[in-house]
């Protein structure tokens, strides 16, 4: 039989309540049985007092250590007190014999003419006597019984005592006042406990629903099913997983989204460069391509190789920091010699879209402490997206500054801009601002995602700016880890930064002139 968690706290709760309930009753029940015997015991002895100090009162003293009771007086009295409490009286002499015997208990059965046995007699005499007894075979049943002496005062001022009171109730009326509390209880404990299952059953119910419908909804999600969503009725614990589990549920499927339409965007990458190089290798074989125009299609052959390599570069990055394998590797690099060379890559589309470049003018080293590898990535692909959406005839431009403790790079580029409200979602995996690829069609979607997870294993931030129609702007910084060189040490750094800027333009400069045949 399947056991539910609704079964489980239903059977558990009510056992809780079940015992809880017993509990009190036991507690209730033998407080007030205990508070019975203990009021019932009171009043035997207080009527036995009361008797047996009228007794005394009543006792005449005609010979020397002889006293004798007024009979019809204590009669009388003792019938009263009886009936009053409902309990039988027995006066009795120093033997233990019955002088006088009021009953009060009308269902019970009495032998007044035994005698109360001498041990009862000897505990009675010597103060008191309270006990269940029969009291000496005068019942046939226990009773409760009391028994206090008669105490007279003779002439020498002293104590004689002359006899004894005894006032016994049946235990039977105890047992029937019991019996009722019991029934009361009972049918106390048995509504109750409707009542308490009744609310229990129902605050399950309610709770459990909640979570049949996550495991609904679970189920479905393991289909492929990812619009079902669960209902949030209130804010306890409850409705917060399901806040927290429909969150998840659009997690899963936006990464469902972005997987698919990774798949289709890698499925595209690859065909298209595959087939662009094994149609030209094969003109090439068969010599449909002439010997005169081997070297232009071989040169579009290297063009798309490349091109498979940064995918792949591209898709083993995203397995690395999808397991955690992306490790810095610090060092101190020149950013500026970074940012140089790798503007430098993007050379000849600059010079195709007569990009204009802005920035760098007088640019010095400048040195940072990070990943050098990493680093030019994250500007390479910074470069890549500002040439690649840049206005023909528009500009780039490239800040760089330090100060406050950390270096901060900018790179801005004209053109279509990007829409505010999809601002804060260009750094996510598979996002692409241009669904309709007419401009991008290289990318997957990844080249921002890991961008911002480079500057964030750096301790840094990047940030994105952008107005539709005029410019857009990212702006990365990364913290100053390695102290400032003073002295001579900076005079050292300030000439070797200069030399080595030098280099980098002459480079970029001789490139230029080969690619124009100057």
């Amino acid at each position: 039989m399947k056991k539910t968690l609704f079964k489980k706290y239903l059977r558990i709760t009510t056992a809780v309540i079940l015992v809880s309930f017993l509990i009190i009753s036991m507690t209730i029940l033998i407080f007030v049985t205990n508070y019975f015997k203990a009021e019932k015991r009171n009043l035997l002895q207080q009527s036995a007092g009361n008797v047996a100090a009228l007794a005394a009162n009543t006792a005449t003293n005609p010979k020397k250590n002889i006293y004798i009771m007024n009979a019809s007086i204590m009669g009388a009295f003792s019938n009263i007190f009886a009936q009053n409490i409902e309990s039988d009286i027995f006066i009795t002499d120093m033997n233990g014999k019955v002088i006088i015997f009021a009953p009060g208990d009308r269902g019970g059965t009495v032998d007044a003419s035994k005698s109360v046995n001498a041990a009862i007699m000897k505990k009675a005499l010597g103060g008191r006597y309270s006990a269940e007894s029969t009291l000496g075979g005068m019942y046939p049943d226990n009773y409760y019984v009391v028994g206090v002496p008669i105490s007279v005062v003779d002439k020498e001022g002293g104590e004689t005592v002359i006899g004894a009171v005894f006032s016994a109730n049946n235990a039977e009326t105890f047992n029937a006042f019991r019996w009722s509390i019991v029934k009361m209880l009972v049918y106390a404990l048995m509504a109750a406990f409707v009542i308490a299952f009744a609310v229990v059953w129902l605050f399950t119910y309610r709770l459990v629903q909640p979570l049949r419908h996550m495991a609904s909804a679970a189920h479905s999600f393991g289909e492929g099913n990812f619009s079902v969503r669960v209902s949030v009725t209130n804010d306890d614990e409850i409705g917060q997983l399901a806040v927290a589990f429909n969150n998840m549920a659009d997690s899963l499927a936006s990464s469902e989204a972005s997987s698919r339409s990774f798949i289709a965007n890698v499925s595209h990458e690859l065909k298209t460069p595959m087939t662009t190089i094994a149609g030209f290798i094969d003109g090439i074989l068969d010599g449909t391509i002439p010997p005169e125009k081997e070297k232009y299609y071989l040169r579009i052959v290297s063009q798309e190789v490349k091109r498979l390599s940064r995918l792949v570069r591209t898709m083993l990055d995203l397995s690395r920091i999808d397991s955690g394998a992306l490790k810095l590797r610090p060092a101190r690099f020149d950013l500026t010699n970074t940012i140089l060379v790798a503007l430098l890559s993007f050379e000849q589309k600059i010079e195709e879209k007569q990009i204009e470049v802005k920035g760098l003018e007088g640019a010095k080293s400048l040195f940072v402490e990070g990943d050098p590898d990493m680093l030019h990535q994250v500007v390479y692909n910074l470069i890549d997206n500002a040439v690649k959406f840049t206005n023909e005839g528009g500009y780039l431009k490239i800040t760089i500054l330090q100060g406050a403790g950390r270096t901060t790079v900018a790179v801005e580029n004209s053109g279509p801009g990007i829409a505010q409200d999809e601002l804060p979602m260009v750094f996510e995996r598979f996002y692409k601002t241009d669904k309709s690829r007419s401009r991008d069609k290289n990318g997957m979607g990844l080249g921002l995602y890991i961008v911002r997870t480079i500057i964030r294993l750096h301790g840094g931030e990047i940030t994105a700016v952008s107005e539709q129609e005029k410019f857009t702007r990212f702006e990365f910084w990364i913290p100053d880890k390695a102290e400032k060189p003073t002295g001579d040490q900076r005079r050292m750094v300030d000439t070797t930064a200069g030399s080595e800027a030098d280099a980098t333009k002459e480079k970029q400069e001789k490139g230029r002139k080969q690619q124009h045949g100057e």
